[in-house]
């Protein structure tokens, strides 16, 4: 039987087996030729290449692999199948050895249960665990600062560190044959003889629970970019989306498949199997989908177009094998082993190329007006053109973890979440690749799960959306001027978020509801506002944790968790209206909100209106959504005499008391100011102001004790008291 399986490039695979031999396999030429024979008494068992240098560094062990054996050995061996080193590692097998992301460690686990930390050079470092039963399986977690390992039925999670909290739960309800642990989504996958395969968070919360299968399930491995993962069984061969439902079942003849490798660039796999196979499986069939345009890879090197349209198909055929692509904003952005096209949807014949330096790319995000290409050595912002317009770093970046949840891409900004420190988002200018402003990434004070910025309006203006750790999501603004900008709550329990590609509406699963924040922008206008500006619609349709895919014109797509689409149609007026305010059209938006009747609208155009400072289409808007006391309040600003008092009272009426005070000040309207903190009963700071500009100090001292006898109190504020004895009042 064939025990384990690795790949060293995209191209090239090392197998071994109980025959002691272990073989070099060339999938395109379909050649193979023999590495190495090794002695007698050791049968291989698991096998782990040493991982490419973070950054694109060769590492000068780079090419070299870690094979476990049943003598209770680790080998070290070089590409070449020169034995470097063997190490005495346990009683009984070795049933496991991994390197960690770094290549600065290597743990492995024998069957006299225990789990070992060794250096790269094979020297001892520790003992992270003992146990009365055999260890199967051993997975690092992203950060290398934890081990995964089983202990029967159980699953356990150990830091390094000595003294920090252990993670351990039942997971199965038999032996746990494997385990992999995904540095780019942190999920965990387990598979079990109770033949049924699961997929855990890093919390020991399952998150999908297969039916029991046939066979027990002998191997499961995540491909490298997080999306999808394989499971192998008897004569089973199956590929699943990361959220657990089923894309392809294949029935090979194999026996039992009992490891698979997936290749660096993830479009094909490789399986161990129990009839002295090595079985090879390439990814087909992925879709995208954009308007009116449906796209297949229907080969490797072949995708179909279909416009549903007008029924018009087309066949783009790539010199080499397509890794990843993304279609959007009116390009298909696709990228092969070597190069990226770019084609226009409106002409699929003369698609624009260009050369890739590192060859796997990870992820493409598309913008409106320019796209981004991570792969292992960096980030990098390419215009429609094929121009390379910048290349954003961060320290200590580790690009090889991003995804499509941890990096959003606008037409002016790039927001990355970083890994370690999960509580900050660096912001970059998108055409220098310089940080934003002052330089200082955006904290907050929980970890962040998932970030998204707006799409359309003022720079100035841009917006990002992020859920943290306990599902709140929150707004805020890029643009910090110095001051702290204020991070607003506006929902709880969000499940997944996406912004409209045209304008500014923000749509989210919100516990058992599905949401759309029309204007979410209302928060810094007028916060009382916010729920009036929302509209939600039962979501128990979807099933449990479904997660938005798109949300393109006014239609959302979900994925459910069986992996069924939905469509969601919603209203096309708060577009419309977004439209015309960004115009400042402001007659048009009356006359829509008029012909709608929706309460919902009116209150979005009074918050437009509000920040845009349009008195008189916001005294209208309230006054139809019933707000009188608003209307009463915009009624006396219009009456004032200056227009810096205007100003003031408007940033006032949206709550920052602090820049309105600051403005009636810089205008030299210092009673105005004194009165303002009067009337918010803001004693100390009237009183102050009234000292320092040397005026109105009896006016502040009489309002004071006007309030005070109301109240029927004593004064006991001793710079009251004191001021109070110098000034008749």
């Amino acid at each position: 039987l064939v025990s384990c399986v690795g790949w060293t490039t995209a191209d090239e695979l090392f197998s071994c087996s109980d025959d002691h031999q272990v073989m070099k396999w060339n999938p395109v030429s379909s050649e193979a030729t023999r590495v190495l024979r090794l002695p007698e008494e050791v049968y291989p068992i698991d096998l782990h290449w040493f991982p490419r240098g973070t950054g694109g560094k060769k590492q000068s062990q780079a090419d070299s692999f870690v094979l476990t054996s049943s003598d209770g050995k680790f080998h070290l061996i070089s590409k070449l199948g020169r034995v470097e080193k063997s190490v005495e590692a346990h009683c009984g097998a070795v049933l496991a050895g991994r390197w960690n992301y770094e290549g600065t460690a290597l743990v492995t686990a024998g069957e006299d249960g225990q789990v070992k930390i060794w250096s790269k050079s094979g020297m001892l470092r520790s003992t992270l665990a003992q146990q009365a039963t055999p260890v199967y399986s051993v997975s690092w977690a992203p950060d290398s600062d934890k081990v995964l390992y089983t202990s029967g039925k159980q699953l356990i999670i150990k830091p390094l560190q000595p003294n920090a909290k252990i993670v351990q739960w039942k997971a199965h309800d038999g032996l746990i044959l494997k385990t992999d642990w995904s540095s780019v989504n942190d999920l965990i996958l387990s598979a079990g003889e109770d033949c049924r395969y699961k997929v855990w968070d890093s919390f020991g919360r399952v998150l999908y629970n297969s039916q029991p299968q046939e066979y027990p399930i002998t191997s499961i491995a995540w491909a490298l970019d997080g999306e999808l993962f394989a499971v192998g069984s008897f004569n089973t061969l199956r590929l699943c989306d990361k959220t657990g439902w089923s894309y392809a079942l294949e029935k090979p003849n194999t026996g039992s498949i009992f490891a698979i490798s997936w290749s660096i660039d993830g479009t094909q796999l490789a399986g161990a199997c129990g009839n002295g196979q090595v079985i090879f499986a390439h990814v087909l069939e992925q879709h995208w989908e954009w308007k009116n345009l449906e796209i297949t890879l229907i080969k490797r090197r072949t995708m179909k177009v279909h416009n549903v349209t007008n029924d018009a198909v087309d066949l783009l055929e790539f010199r080499d094998r397509v890794i990843k692509a993304s279609l959007s904003y009116g390009y298909l952005v696709v990228s092969t082993s070597l190069q990226c096209y770019v084609f226009s949807t409106k002409n699929w014949n003369t698609p624009l190329i260009f050369d890739l330096k590192e060859g796997t790319v990870s992820l493409i995000l598309q913008a409106e007006r320019h796209f981004l290409l991570v792969d292992g050595g960096g980030l990098y912002l390419y215009s429609y053109e094929g121009r390379l317009i910048s290349s954003p770093k961060y320290p200590g970046m580790r690009t090889d973890i991003l995804n499509a949840k941890t990096v959003s891409l606008s037409n002016d900004t790039l927001a990355v979440k970083d890994k370690a420190d999960e509580k900050v988002i660096y912001i970059f200018e998108a055409l220098s690749g310089k940080p934003l402003g002052d330089g200082k990434p955006l904290t907050h004070k929980t970890e962040i799960v998932e970030i998204a910025l707006d799409q359309k309006g003022l720079t100035s203006e841009r917006k990002v959306a992020f859920i943290d750790k306990n599902r709140d999501l929150f707004i805020t603004s890029v643009k910090r001027f110095g001051k702290e900008q204020k991070i607003v709550k506006i929902g709880t329990m969000v499940q997944s978020l996406a912004w409209n590609d045209t304008s500014n509406i923000l749509c989210g699963i919100q516990d058992s509801r599905f949401t759309v924040w029309y204007y979410p922008n209302t928060v810094y206008v007028d916060k009382d506002l916010l729920p009036k500006t929302l509209y939600e619609k039962d979501a128990s349709e979807f099933s449990k944790s479904p997660q938005v895919v798109s949300f393109v014109g006014n239609q959302v797509t979900i994925r459910r968790a069986d992996g069924s689409l939905v469509h969601l149609h919603i209203s096309p007026y708060p577009a419309i209206l977004h439209h015309y305010v960004s115009t400042s059209s402001w007659e048009d938006g009356l006359r829509l909100c008029r012909f709608v009747k929706d309460q919902t609208l009116w209150a979005c155009l009074a918050a437009m209106a509000v920040a845009n400072k349009d008195m008189t289409t916001a005294e209208i808007a309230y006054a139809a959504i019933g707000e009188i006391d608003k209307v009463q309040y915009i009624n006396s600003i219009k009456d004032l005499p200056s227009k810096e008092s205007r100003l003031a009272h408007m940033l006032l009426f949206s709550g920052n008391t602090q820049e309105a005070e600051t403005l009636l000040l810089q205008s030299g309207l210092v009673y105005q100011a004194i009165q303002v903190n009067i009337n918010l009963f803001n004693w100390e700071r009237a009183l102050d102001l009234a000292v320092k500009h040397r005026t109105h100090v009896d006016t502040v001292l009489a309002y004071r004790q006007k309030f005070l006898e109301d109240f029927g109190k004593k004064e006991t504020n001793q710079r009251f008291l004191q001021y109070a004895e110098g000034v008749s009042v």
